[in-house]
């Protein structure tokens, strides 16, 4: 019989075996990604409001201005009146430039404005907020949809990755919320929010079992430098710690 110590140890290694999901999808941060990116590479970032979605957003953004790169921001959830106000506050905090229009405005003027400002101004990285909810979950879909068409009418290789933020002590719910969003755009990859509260966030395994979608990052905290590259051997041990 197995001693205790080494069905334990067995466990980790299954465990690490499905989070280490093919990761070729994507074009910024998979192991097929080239050497030299898209300029500018357009992040699209989707996901239900209550996520951390614009606080991740934020993150990203500082992440990248921190290794030397032009940013540039689409406040594309027009939905939200606090998304465009917080995104803008964030934007000036970080150094990131951010393009807005008002409430209410239609969200596919504002990416295509902001993919014309990204493109002119020779950005390196143009990062897009989505809205998190509409009136049904249909028309939040078709948003997308329609988001995504007009970005390659301007870009047809991208967007270069979709990431779907996803909050970790949401449970089976979130599973429900990325197999919705991956119906309507082609997810890429997951940043985990929300990692520092009780929550463990193992529903990432079902996601990357039954929807073959890599966790890329894992928010840790409210600050702009609270974001880390997923680690799927520590996150394993954390879970056991």
């Amino acid at each position: 019989m197995k001693q205790p110590a080494e069905v334990r140890q067995a466990l980790k290694e299954e465990l690490a075996t499905i989070l280490a999901v093919d990761s070729s999808a994507g074009q910024l941060w998979s192991d097929q990604a080239g050497t030299s990116a898209p300029k500018p590479a357009v992040i699209l970032v989707v996901g239900v409001n209550g996520t951390g979605k614009t606080t991740s957003i934020a993150k990203l953004a500082a992440g990248l201005k921190a290794e030397g790169k032009r940013v540039v921001v689409a406040a594309a959830d027009t939905f939200r009146a606090a998304a465009i106000e917080q995104l803008r506050q964030w934007g000036q905090r970080v150094g990131a430039e951010v393009v807005a229009h008002q409430q209410g405005a239609d969200p596919g003027a504002v990416v295509f404005d902001a993919l014309s400002a990204a493109q002119s101004r020779g950005a390196d990285v143009l990062i897009i907020d989505t809205a998190g909810r509409l009136h049904t979950k249909v028309n939040l879909m078709e948003e997308l949809r329609k988001i995504q068409r007009i970005i390659q009418r301007k870009d047809s290789s991208a967007p270069h990755e979709v990431l779907l933020v996803l909050d970790a002590t949401m449970g089976q719910n979130a599973l429900l919320q990325a197999k919705n969003f991956t119906e309507a755009v082609p997810v890429t990859a997951i940043l985990l929010a929300k990692l520092d509260g009780t929550g463990k966030g193992g529903i990432v395994f079902g996601v990357c079992d039954q929807l073959g979608i890599p966790v890329r990052f894992v928010g840790t905290g409210e600050g702009e430098d609270d974001l880390a590259s997923f680690q799927a051997d520590e996150f394993v041990e954390a879970l056991f710690a």
